[in-house]
């Protein structure tokens, strides 16, 4: 077995051609627009298995891009993601990610009414008068309050609903793949609140670098 020597700032880029490299090798095809998605959730699981459950309805991508370049804000369901999300690249647009699980007025109320704070959280969300896409990767109860909350006649920009576990986790994902609403959700019991956080910085670096390739386009068509 042989040591490959990389410097640390090529790491990312090598992992991804790994990746990348494999999946041809395995037949996998996956179409362009969600390819960077993928690519980049193997990255964080090392898990290839995501290339055949990850589940993105019609132009998922293109809408959580519109989404986030009009200034939709981000909802998740743990303090991890929350960390796990590039902040920066979401505010040159105005937007901003929330996570209200410490809130004290949602544990008070959670205890109150004997549920999660993952479902009181989603309630006071709806309540804000922002755009907001969900990035749900722990709690099934999560997507279960915005299937009701939906049916009510809210509705987020994309729910990104990957959460890992046994209870309720494959049903609730079921639930949201089934209402209309635009989604990119992960079928079965895996995901998490990397990958939660892997999905939408997928989303937000590839809205920087069509931003990116516009500038320089426009450099390019200056007149000398």
């Amino acid at each position: 077995m042989e040591i490959e020597h990389i410097l640390p700032s090529d790491i990312e880029k090598r992992s991804f051609e790994i990746i990348r490299k494999e999946l041809a090798e395995s037949g996998k095809v996956i179409p362009p627009d969600i390819e960077p998605t993928v690519v980049r959730v193997i990255h964080t699981t090392a898990d290839f298995e995501y290339a055949d459950t990850l589940m993105f309805s019609r132009n998922a991508i293109e809408i959580a891009r519109k989404a986030i370049t009009g200034g939709a804000c981000i909802v998740s369901d743990t303090n991890m993601a929350l960390s796990g999300i590039n902040k920066k690249s979401l505010a040159k647009f105005g937007g901003e990610v929330y996570c209200f699980m410490a809130d004290e007025e949602v544990a008070e109320e959670a205890k109150k009414r004997k549920v999660t704070r993952a479902y009181v959280s989603m309630e006071k969300a709806a309540k804000m008068d922002k755009k907001f896409i969900f990035a749900i990767g722990n709690a099934p109860t999560a997507l279960i309050k915005l299937k009701e909350l939906m049916e009510e006649g809210y509705m987020p920009e994309l729910i990104i609903g990957v959460p890992v576990g046994f209870v309720n986790v494959v049903e609730a994902k079921e639930l949201i793949i089934d209402s209309g609403v635009p989604y990119i959700v992960n079928r079965g019991r895996k995901g998490g609140s990397g990958v939660a956080a892997a999905i939408v910085n997928s989303i937000l670096y590839s809205v920087d670098a069509t931003r990116g390739a516009a500038g320089a386009d426009a450099d390019a068509n200056k007149p000398s």
